[in-house]
């Protein structure tokens, strides 16, 4: 089948799939803590929703043939991605393609970290919330307790397999819960993208793969019932709480959750997120064209001042700047501007050089050149300029200060040969406070010809503020009184 163009909304070519990836990539790490965790716990009890219909669905299925009665389970338990899938909720083994965006430079190794973290926990919260409800409602005693008798052999299942098993069922798990992540990609029809999580995630159960969260879920509710489970219900199922002594957390983390953690997110973060990034996207890094800015400008200071500073740039600079990337969609990086209240970003290449800066000023030229109709495929390298200054970071604070504040050519007017162009009554103080001075907003900083932070003017107030002395704090009615 040909590749479809974004002339069709509703079907993207697995190209345009791609950028429809980094916007969920990115997502993940733009959400607010409290979001991210809200919708994490909802996730968690999406996926343990999944696993009791999946219990409920293969118990008392003895006499039906294995694999069909696994199958029926395993579509059973697609509910939980279809509902994460349309309802929005943040999932740690789909949470892993964030990869993307950190290949893409969009984020560091920490923020990737702690958005996984806090998807983490809110999963554990979500599972374990939704199991205080089954255990409260008995469920487990449905069926003359077979449906307990079954989240039991479930659960104990998954407890003694070795650790490379454990780890490996994890990486075949995730790579076929991301690949259904990813064929939703496909489509921006709710419908399209709801069947499309069915058969993977189906393999995935039936097949008996281990997927992190749901086991948060499942083997929690065997240790549970091992625990509270009256002796009628033993009794009914013919069985008695020793027989499952092995269902403790302990064993449930060492031999099954960490292992199986560990496999998601090589499935998931490594095999489909950035296999496909290494397939679409990185060639597209060599493709675009660009000039490498490596050397800084060379600051000559006009006066020497009395300032006893030796605060150099390195000290003051951001060295976690929003940055963007030459090769990435404008659309993206206009996203990833507005989620960060930033109108302007240096770019850089991946080996984290500087080749552009790109600020809401070209965006809006652009579109005004264009009657306000920007053209398809836009990228950053499109509209960045690559004309730009740099500073290194060992410059001095106050030379940074005196090229942000003043402008030689206005403050002594003369020609090329040294002489006056006009004769000036003002002192050099009233001229220097008179002139009108255009320097950037940002400076981008190099050393080593290697792109390593920013300085805006909020940085060099910040390294300013000491001169003055120390924090004055003022009361309410004190204000009122001098305003």
């Amino acid at each position: 089948m040909a590749n479809t163009s974004s002339n069709n909304p509703l079907y993207f070519s697995p190209k345009e799939m791609m950028e429809q990836a980094e916007y969920f990539a990115l997502s993940k790490t733009t959400k607010s803590t409290s979001m991210t965790i809200s919708l994490a716990i909802m996730a968690g009890a999406f996926i343990g929703l999944a696993f009791l219909f999946y219990i409920t669905v293969t118990t008392g299925a003895s006499a039906t043939s294995w694999g069909i009665s696994r199958l029926a389970g395993g579509i059973a338990f697609s509910l939980g991605l279809i509902l994460i899938v349309i309802g929005g909720g943040e999932l740690f083994t789909s949470t892993v393609l964030s990869s993307i965006s950190l290949a893409n430079r969009q984020i560091t190794v920490s923020q990737m970290l702690k958005t996984w973290a806090k998807v983490y926990v809110g999963n554990f919260i979500g599972a374990t919330l939704l199991l205080l409800l089954v255990v409260g409602a008995g469920m487990y005693q449905l069926n003359s307790g077979q449906w307990g008798l079954n989240a039991l052999l479930l659960a104990q299942h998954k407890v003694h397999h070795s650790f490379l098993q454990a780890f490996s069922l994890g990486v075949l798990c995730n790579l076929l819960v991301c690949l259904a992540i990813w064929l939703t990609f496909s489509s921006t029809n709710a419908m399209t993208k709801a069947v499309m999580t069915i058969l993977p995630v189906a393999m995935f159960v039936s097949s008996g793969f281990e997927h992190c969260v749901a086991n948060m879920f499942m083997v929690p509710l065997g240790i549970v019932i091992t625990h509270i489970a009256p002796e009628s219900f033993w009794l009914s199922v013919g069985a008695n709480p020793a027989q499952f002594a092995d269902l403790t957390m302990s064993h449930f983390i060492s031999a099954n959750l960490v292992p199986v953690t560990l496999g998601n997110i090589i499935g998931g973060a490594v095999l489909v997120g950035l296999a496909n990034w290494s397939i679409y996207r990185r060639p597209e890094l060599k493709t675009v064209p660009y000039n490498v800015v490596s050397t800084p400008i060379s600051i000559s200071p006009i006066k020497e001042n009395s300032m006893n500073n030796v605060i150099t740039v390195k000290e003051i600079m951001n060295t976690t700047p929003v940055t963007l990337r030459p090769e990435m969609p404008l659309v993206a990086a206009l996203d990833h501007l507005i989620d960060h209240n930033c109108v302007s970003a240096p770019v850089v290449n991946v080996e984290q050089q500087l080749v552009g800066f790109l600020s809401v000023q070209d965006v809006m030229v652009d579109l005004w050149c264009q009657d306000y109709l920007p053209a398809q495929g836009q990228k950053v390298a499109d509209l960045m300029k690559q004309e730009m200054i740099a500073i290194g970071a060992n410059e001095r604070l106050v030379d940074v200060v005196e090229y942000l504040a003043i402008d030689k050519e206005q403050l002594y007017p003369t020609t090329s040969m040294g002489y006056a162009t006009r004769l000036a009554a003002m002192s050099l103080e009233e001229r220097a406070r008179e002139m009108k001075v255009s320097k950037p907003q940002v400076l981008p900083v190099i050393e080593n010809g290697m792109f390593v932070g920013v300085v805006s003017r909020l940085e060099v107030l910040k390294g300013l503020r000491g001169i003055y002395g120390e924090r004055v704090e003022l009361v309410e009615t004190e204000m009122r009184a001098t305003a």
